[in-house]
């Protein structure tokens, strides 16, 4: 976990972070050795915003460290990361505060540097000691997933094609046992025939990757868009809104991301991953706007706009996983720009058939400090679906709602009832803050994972 700076030991060493809440401001005072208060006094220290110091010893050692508390404890873990090199703890009891805290250190400290050339020796980070050995292994299981996902999505798309995220996908398969089978080419065409079109056009053929593990608890699967790269097909792409499409496979890097850190805690869950995996290329092969093409569930689709394609993809493996009984089905896909239009980059859109679960992920999120947002899956627009030229329409009728409708397609190939939530996302960060660097992001993952750890624990 030295990637991440943080020291698993149940002893608490180290100098201690003390973080303070403006409502205990005097009462600290109250209690606090007199060298601290002059220390404070000569600096003008006010407990503000984001403001934090070091206290000193006897000798004008550092002693503590003094930290305003915000309302994110994992912010705040963001912005002591920075402090000088040393070794550090924070001094609370209370476990879910120091999660976060470690979670926000430890994610602050990502860096992606695979194809940068430095001379340049590594510095010194201060590190953070996790006495609760609990604790530490669920902070180490999800900053180790959410850097692979970080690194997935930032890896660029001449690299991570299809078949690098199939290898992505065996490599976690062989780390922790789970079983794998990947289906392409023929089998493809005939079994999963959206997933071939939106593929067919690249240079790498598209294929389903589906990864499963467990054998006890209950069922989930989780479903990602893969498409590696979106050029918008022959409805093309300006040059402005195809710059950060290596992007587009977020949703498959998303669904790894809970995956890894249900193994890596051995939660009792019966948990399936299906990837549909392709480039959004062009060629002789693309797929034009009004072709209609055939979905595994038997149900023929007109292409919208081939610019839509994820939800093409995400239909079939949708078709799929509802073929069984699932306790959760959750899609994930950088699916509309319509969802980043009503909620902006940071906030994923959830819809859901099932309101309890939509509500359960809405408290998890707030929980976990990873926030989503309730969508309605309004009726009244299912009908826009229909009013295609020949077939289903992939887009609707109307450019509003756009988000909706999306979501309202993909409903249509759950081949049986089940509690199902589709998160809509940018998987992105436009710029920097406290434990978010610029660049792919997981999001909603949190939220996610700590459902799985509530259903799984019963």
């Amino acid at each position: 976990m030295d990637n991440h700076h943080l020291i698993k030991d149940d002893n608490h060493t180290g100098l201690p972070i003390i973080r303070l809440k403006n409502a205990a401001w005097q009462e600290w005072r109250d209690t606090a050795p007199e060298r601290w208060l002059n220390w404070l006094d000569s600096h003008h220290f006010a407990l503000r915003e984001n403001t934090i110091i070091t206290l000193p010893d006897a000798e004008h050692r550092i002693e503590a460290v003094l930290q305003s508390a915000s309302s994110k404890a994992f912010a705040d873990g963001a912005r002591a990361s920075k402090l000088s090199p040393g070794t550090y703890h924070l001094a609370t009891e209370n476990q879910e505060e120091s999660e976060a805290f470690a979670l926000g250190w430890a994610l602050e400290n990502y860096d992606f540097s695979a194809y940068r050339q430095s001379s340049a020796a590594p510095t010194s980070k201060p590190k953070l000691v996790v006495s609760d050995a609990a604790v530490f292994d669920r902070v180490e299981a999800l900053a180790s997933a959410t850097a692979l996902v970080r690194d997935l999505i930032n890896t660029p798309a001449n690299i991570l094609t299809p078949a690098g995220l199939e290898a992505a996908a065996r490599d976690l398969a062989t780390a922790f046992g789970a079983k794998i089978k990947v289906t392409i080419g023929e089998e493809l065409a005939k079994h999963f025939p959206a997933i071939n079109v939106v593929g067919r056009a690249a240079e790498v053929p598209p294929r389903l990757i589906d990864l499963t593990w467990g054998d006890v608890g209950p069922r989930i699967t989780l479903i990602g868009k893969g498409i590696t790269f979106d050029s918008g097909g022959l409805d093309i792409k300006p040059s402005s809104g195809m710059e950060i499409m290596k992007k587009d496979m977020g949703g498959a890097a998303h669904v790894l991301l809970p995956a890894m850190a249900v193994m890596a805690t051995a939660l009792p869950v019966r948990l399936r991953v299906l990837i549909p995996a392709a480039e959004n290329a062009i060629s002789a092969l693309s797929m034009r706007p009004l072709d209609i093409i055939d979905t595994a569930a038997g149900i023929p689709v007109e292409v919208g706009n081939t610019d839509a394609e994820g939800r093409l993809v995400l239909a079939d493996a949708i078709h799929l996983a509802t073929q069984e009984d699932n306790d959760l089905l959750i899609d994930f896909a950088t699916l509309t720009g319509a969802a980043r239009v009503a909620l902006g980059t940071g906030l994923p859109a959830l819809f859901s058939n099932d309101a309890e679960l939509g509500q359960r992920l809405m408290a998890h999120g707030l929980k976990t400090d990873d926030p989503v947002w309730l969508m309605p899956l309004h009726a009244a627009y299912d009908k826009q679906l229909d009013q295609g030229h020949a077939a289903l329409s992939s887009t609707g009728s109307s450019r509003y709602g756009g988000a909706i409708t999306a979501a309202l397609f993909l409903q249509r190939f759950l081949g049986k009832p089940q509690p199902w939530a589709h998160f809509d996302i940018m998987a992105w960060n436009l710029s920097a803050r406290p434990g978010h660097p610029k660049g792919g992001e997981a999001m909603a993952m949190r939220a996610v994972f700590s459902l799985i750890r509530e259903m799984a624990e019963g």
